[in-house]
C-alpha cells in the first residue's frame, strides 16, 4: 500500500469550519502539505468517521476482523470499551484486544473497564479492583476510565469505586459514564465526581438535564438500542457536546453500516453539515485527545473520499495514508486469531429448569423493542404439574441465566415481549458477565438450545426440533476468529431462523443479551436470581 501520495479535491476542515478547494500531500503516512488552489476534482475529502463509544466483542469478531468490515464505512478509529471479555478473562483479556487490534491498519483506542463486574449480584469470570485500574491507567495503551456504569456506588462513594475515579484523575484520562434515569440531586453528584460523558439518555429532557451539568452526550444507535430520533433534536442546540456512537453493533448490521449511517440520516434531517461531521469525528478527537487525522498538516493523513457532501459515503478511506477500503470492498487482510476462553459449565438436565408453583402471581419482565430498559408486571401463571411453564398465547416465557464458569444452579424467570411461537434462543452473550442466557417456548426446547451452546464452548443459537443454526463464539465466548463476513452471514442466518421462530423484535439476540444487564432498569435475570434494578437488589419471581 503506497502511503506516500497527493490527493485533490474539496476539502473538509471541520477543526476551521470551511470548505475549500486544494490538494493534500502525504508523505510516510502524515500531510506535509495542504494547498488551496483550483483542482479539477469535485469530489470531497474528509477526515474519517470515530465510534464515540463501542464495545468491540458485541461485533462478535476480533478487533482486526471489526476493522475490516469497518473501514468500508469510512470508520477510521473507535473509543473501544473492553468490559466484556474483561467480564470473562480479565487484564488477559483486555490485553488480548489491544495486541489484535494492533495487527491491522486501524486506530482502536481501549478503555479500562470500571465495573467488572457491574455488580456483586451476578458471577464473573474475573474482578478488575482499583489496584488493577491504578495499573492499566498508568499504560499509554489505556485512553479512559470506562462507563462507569455503578451509578449508585458514585452517588453513595463507594471506597473502591472512588478509588478507581480518582486514579483516572491522577493520570488526566477522561472518565466515562452509564447513568440511565439518573436524575437531579443523584445526578448532579454523579457528574462532580468527575464524569463527563453519557451514552445511555433515551428522552431528550434527560440530556439536557446533563448537558447543563457539563456532560457530552453519545448519541447511541446500535442493533438493540436505537436513541438517535429521541436525540437527534439535540444537533441544533448543543452540537458542541454531541458525539455519535454505536455501543453494541452485531456483525450483520455492521456489514451495512456503521457511522456513517447516523451521519447520512442527521444530514437528509437537514442539520449543519458541519455539526454532523464534527459529532462523527473531531468532538471524539478532542474529548478523548485521540490521536486521529482531522486533515492538518502534521497530522496522520486518516481521511475518507466522498463523493456528495449530503449523503457522504465513503468510496475510499486512508489511515495513516494507506488505502484501506475503495468502493466498499476492505483491502485489510484476514489474520489469523488465538482462541482464550473460559467455559467451565456441565450439561443442563431437565429438573433444573423446574420452577414449582406457589399459588402466587410471578413478576414478569417486559422487554422494549429497540431499548434497554425493560418494564416489570405481574401476571397469573400458566402451571403445569405443579411447575410454572411457558404461555406462548400470552407471550410470557420461562428465562433462563447459567453460570458459565462454575457448576451452579440456573436462575428462571419469565419475559415478555419476545413472541416466541416455537423453539428458543441462546447465548453466551449475556452482559456483562456474559453467562449464558436463553429463553424458549418449553423446557425441552431451552434445554436443548443452552446444551448446544455449552457444547460450542459459547456462541448463539437458535433451535427447534427441525431447525437448529449456530454461531460458535470460541473467544471468550464473545467472539468468532474466523472471517467476518462469514461470522455475519452465519449471524443474519440465526438472526432469520429466531424471527421465523416467531420472535418479533427487531434485534432479539441482542436484546436477550441484556436482559441479563442488572444496571439498567426495571427488572432484570442473573446467574443469582431476578433483579429488581430500582431496590438494586435480588428478589423473588413470586409476586408478594
Amino acid at each position: 500500500m503506497n502511503n506516500t501520495f497527493t490527493i485533490g479535491g474539496q476539502i473538509v476542515d471541520l477543526v476551521n469550519s470551511r470548505i475549500f478547494s486544494g490538494v493534500v500531500v502525504v508523505e510516510d503516512g502524515k500531510i506535509t502539505k495542504i494547498e488551496q488552489q483550483p483542482v479539477g476534482n469535485t469530489q470531497y475529502i474528509m477526515p474519517g468517521f470515530v465510534d464515540a463509544h463501542v464495545h468491540i466483542e458485541s461485533s462478535m469478531l476480533v478487533p482486526s476482523e471489526f476493522a475490516r468490515l469497518a473501514v468500508c464505512h469510512g470508520t477510521v478509529a473507535t473509543v473501544s470499551d473492553p468490559h466484556e471479555i474483561a467480564n470473562v478473562l480479565g487484564k488477559k483479556g483486555i490485553r488480548y484486544m489491544i495486541e489484535n487490534g494492533t495487527k491491522v491498519p486501524f486506530k482502536f483506542f481501549f478503555g479500562a473497564p470500571s465495573c467488572v463486574p457491574s455488580t456483586v449480584f451476578e458471577t464473573s469470570g474475573f474482578t478488575i479492583d482499583a489496584d488493577d485500574i491504578e495499573e492499566l491507567m498508568a499504560s499509554p495503551d489505556i485512553y479512559y476510565l470506562s462507563e462507569v456504569m455503578n451509578y449508585p456506588g458514585v452517588i453513595n462513594e463507594d471506597p473502591e469505586l472512588m478509588r478507581k475515579i480518582a486514579s483516572a484523575k491522577k493520570y488526566g484520562k477522561p472518565i466515562d459514564g452509564h447513568a440511565p434515569a439518573v436524575t437531579g440531586e443523584a445526578l448532579e453528584k454523579y457528574v462532580k465526581a468527575g464524569i463527563t460523558t453519557d451514552h445511555e439518555c433515551f428522552r431528550y429532557e434527560g440530556a439536557l438535564e446533563k448537558i447543563g451539568l457539563g456532560m457530552k452526550i453519545l448519541i447511541r444507535e446500535g442493533s438493540a438500542a436505537k436513541n438517535f430520533e429521541a436525540l437527534i433534536p439535540l444537533m441544533e442546540s448543543h452540537p458542541d457536546k454531541l458525539m455519535f456512537c454505536s455501543d453494541d453493533k452485531h456483525p450483520n448490521e455492521l456489514v451495512k453500516g456503521h457511522v456513517d449511517e447516523l451521519v447520512q440520516r442527521s444530514i437528509a434531517l437537514g442539520y449543519n453539515v458541519m455539526d454532523v461531521l464534527k459529532a462523527a469525528s473531531l468532538n471524539a478527537v478532542r474529548h478523548y485527545k485521540l490521536n486521529v487525522g482531522m486533515l492538518q498538516v502534521g497530522d496522520d493523513a486518516d481521511f475518507i473520499v466522498v463523493d456528495d457532501l449530503r449523503n457522504p459515503v465513503a468510496q475510499q478511506t486512508y489511515i495513516k495514508g494507506m488505502l484501506v477500503a475503495e468502493n466498499g470492498t476492505s483491502n485489510i487482510k484476514y489474520v489469523e486469531a488465538e482462541t482464550p476462553n473460559y467455559f467451565e459449565c456441565p450439561f443442563l438436565q431437565a429438573e433444573d429448569l423446574f420452577v414449582p408453583d406457589e399459588g402466587k402471581k410471578i413478576k414478569v419482565i417486559e422487554c422494549l423493542d429497540g431499548q434497554l430498559i425493560t418494564k416489570s408486571f405481574l401476571a397469573e401463571p400458566k402451571v403445569e404439574n405443579g411447575g410454572i411453564v411457558s404461555d406462548v398465547e400470552r407471550d410470557i416465557l420461562k428465562m433462563v441465566v447459567v453460570n458459565r464458569y462454575q457448576p451452579s444452579k440456573p436462575a428462571v424467570a419469565f419475559i415478555k415481549n419476545f413472541g416466541l411461537k416455537r423453539g428458543a434462543l441462546a447465548s453466551s452473550v449475556a452482559h456483562d458477565s456474559h453467562n449464558i442466557v436463553a429463553v424458549g417456548v418449553s423446557d425441552r426446547d431451552i434445554l436443548h438450545a443452552v446444551n448446544l451452546l455449552i457444547e460450542h464452548g459459547g456462541g448463539v443459537t437458535a433451535y427447534c426440533g427441525t431447525e437448529m443454526v449456530a454461531v460458535p463464539l470460541p473467544v471468550a465466548g464473545l467472539m468468532s476468529n474466523e472471517d467476518g463476513y462469514e461470522v455475519a452471514q452465519a449471524y443474519q442466518n440465526a438472526d432469520a431462523l429466531a424471527k421465523r421462530l416467531g420472535s418479533t423484535l427487531y434485534a432479539p439476540f441482542m436484546t436477550l443479551a441484556f436482559m441479563a444487564l442488572l444496571v439498567i432498569p426495571e427488572l432484570k435475570l442473573s446467574d443469582q436470581g431476578l433483579f429488581d434494578v430500582n431496590k438494586f437488589e435480588i428478589t423473588s419471581i413470586y409476586g408478594d
